[in-house]
């Protein structure tokens, strides 16, 4: 996909298998906006295929559309519409919805429901949002920033209703700038950069380390005297070497680390 001169996405290849949790990871403008609205149907991809369940995205829409759904960055919601409003009439679109007063109640809408959907809080707009992309039951199912300003307890029931959804079957999509969540919840990571895949794994295979990294494994917490004592021969080994010791860390190689190593930035909002 291009617009001008710029390539937003660059011979990109992946796969996301059925009923796992899969997220797809890049800094501001590394083209995962693109590859999700491609695979949604909004954009036509102009070289290459697509298929999500089997299907083109665009040819193929009506077929398509009942089994997947979509949580949009901008959240699709009418300004002066009410909360419970806009969920009841998303529901109606659907053959077989869920529950709406229980989905509601499960993610804390409930309370909120009369207030006009300008009105409400970040974190309210993305839980009705959240709320809109399940209601339909879907097979499939794309989150973009599920929890971008939820507090931590909205955070953690929305990854619990993800996780959910999961244990039942439905893939899931999911793009964030919440690394630790991404490490949290997926079975899969697709780091993303310049519009090319730069890294595919579970968390755990994408932290494992490098040849770059020593990491020592005790079977119990070091106690404070036994840690400086290990700084110090590690210090001694160095020196001994004629290795520079930039750095002596101790915990585990995060999926923050790795996404510095392979993109040089930081992972920000937009």
């Amino acid at each position: 996909m291009t617009y001008g001169d710029k390539t937003a996405v660059d011979g990109l290849s992946l796969i996301v298998e059925r009923g796992s949790i899969t997220a797809v990871l890049g800094p501001n403008g590394a083209g995962k906006t693109t590859t999700l609205e491609t695979c949604e149907g909004y954009r036509r991809p102009q070289y290459g295929t697509v298929r999500v369940l089997g299907l083109d995205p665009v040819r193929q829409r009506r077929e398509l559309l009942p089994r997947i759904g979509v949580m949009l960055q901008g959240q699709g919601a009418w300004s002066g519409v009410r909360a419970m409003e806009m969920l009841r009439h998303i529901s109606r679109l659907h053959a077989h919805p869920l529950d709406v007063d229980m989905l509601a109640e499960r993610l804390g809408l409930a309370d909120c429901g009369r207030t006009p959907y300008r009105r409400l809080s970040g974190g309210q707009q993305q839980r009705l949002g959240l709320a809109m992309a399940m209601v339909g039951r879907p097979e499939i199912v794309f989150v973009d920033e599920p929890t971008a300003g939820m507090d931590p307890a909205a955070r953690r029931t929305t990854w619990e209703l993800l996780e959910e959804l999961r244990a039942s079957g439905v893939t899931v999509v999911l793009t964030t700038h919440y690394l630790e969540e991404a490490e949290h919840l997926a079975d899969q990571v697709h780091i993303i950069d310049h519009g090319r895949l730069i890294a595919s794994g579970t968390p755990e295979e994408l932290t494992r380390g490098s040849s770059a990294t020593i990491r020592l494994v005790v079977d119990r917490e070091l106690t404070p005297a036994a840690e400086a004592a290990l700084r110090e021969s590690v210090a001694s080994w160095s020196n001994a070497h004629d290795v520079a010791l930039k750095s002596v860390i101790f915990g585990q190689r995060s999926l923050e680390d790795v996404f510095l190593e392979l993109t040089g930035r930081e992972l920000t909002h937009d």
